[in-house]
């Protein structure tokens, strides 16, 4: 089960412009280690995947190549 508890007191219905400007000064009372435990749990919701187990990433997808190799492969050429 979730770490995490709501504190159903401190909530109200507002309108988007209102909350804009309330919620900013809530969360930067957190310490930087809860804004994390939250983003987190946000993410897990947002991604559907158990709380602290998180999807590992596909590393064979991604190649890690020194800027000697894109030159090479490239002639040289670059983009901007």
């Amino acid at each position: 089960m979730s770490a995490i508890k709501n504190d159903w007191s401190a909530f109200n219905a507002k309108a988007a412009v209102e909350a804009e400007k309330t919620q900013p000064g809530y969360y930067k009372t957190l310490a930087w280690q809860e804004r994390m435990i939250i983003a987190n749990y946000l993410n897990s919701i947002k991604y559907d995947y158990p709380e602290n187990d998180p999807p590992r990433m596909d590393k064979t997808y991604f190649k890690a190549r020194s800027m000697a190799e894109i030159n090479k492969e490239t002639d040289g050429e670059t983009e901007l």
